[in-house]
């Protein structure tokens, strides 16, 4: 398996920063050709510089099934094939039961959900027979914290989601898979905690978290991420 990424073309949303960083640097490593994307272009810049030649990013909104398509069109242009997509965009907020607003609502459901359903579908065309599909999900999605029923009720959607699309792409060879890791020190997480909790409280909730399983992103090694 040592060579199972080798001159594979993989699209790796948000990828300029965090987990989706670390995940584009170990395909990279394998010698895999990564296509990165984000709604910013000087965070995808800086990764791209870090990453390397095989690598390259686009400006695109998983939220907006538009900038998907023409994300696709792009990597097909360059690349003439895509062999994995890694749907990993997704945003955190908080807030208790009573005062949850609609703004929060379509934030969390437009990027967390209705983003990996823009980020696959559009893919699947494109996917050759052993092509896989992995998306990030979250143990949140099985594991209550208090404010945050919005972002786990949208990571459960989404094992919901990969529960249906398994029995849509039978016969396909295409593979379909949610990698659920616990809580990873990134600035989203530390941002997310802040507003449930307070800014005085977020150090000593990571740190609690983290407890045998909190990674920093930043500090992934290679063949952490499979």
């Amino acid at each position: 398996m040592a060579d199972a990424l080798k001159g594979k073309v993989a699209v790796i949303t948000a990828g300029a920063q965090g987990v989706g960083l670390g995940i584009a640097r170990e395909f990279v490593e394998q010698a895999a050709t990564v296509v990165i994307t984000g709604r910013r272009q000087a965070p995808l810049d800086d990764a791209v510089a870090s990453l390397g030649s095989r690598s390259s990013g686009v400006v695109a909104d998983v939220s907006r099934l538009a900038d998907m398509e023409a994300l696709y069109r792009t990597v097909m242009e360059r690349h003439g094939r895509l062999d994995a997509v890694v749907a990993n965009a997704g945003v955190g907020d908080s807030a208790p039961l009573g005062s949850i607003t609609e703004k929060q609502f379509d934030h969390i459901f437009g990027i967390n959900v209705k983003g990996v359903l823009f980020t696959v579908q559009p893919a699947l065309k494109l996917l050759p027979r052993d092509g896989t599909v992995v998306i990030i999900g979250s143990t949140a999605s099985i594991q209550a914290q208090p404010a945050m029923s919005l972002y786990g009720g949208a990571k459960a959607a989404i094992r919901q989601f990969v529960r249906g699309w398994i029995q849509d792409v039978k016969g396909s060879g295409v593979r379909i898979n949610v990698l659920s890791p616990g809580a990873v020190d990134t600035p989203s997480l530390r941002t997310a905690l802040a507003g449930a909790l307070g800014a005085d409280q977020v150090d000593a909730k990571v740190t609690s978290m983290g407890e045998g399983i909190l990674w920093d992103a930043s500090l992934i090694p290679a063949r952490s991420v499979g």
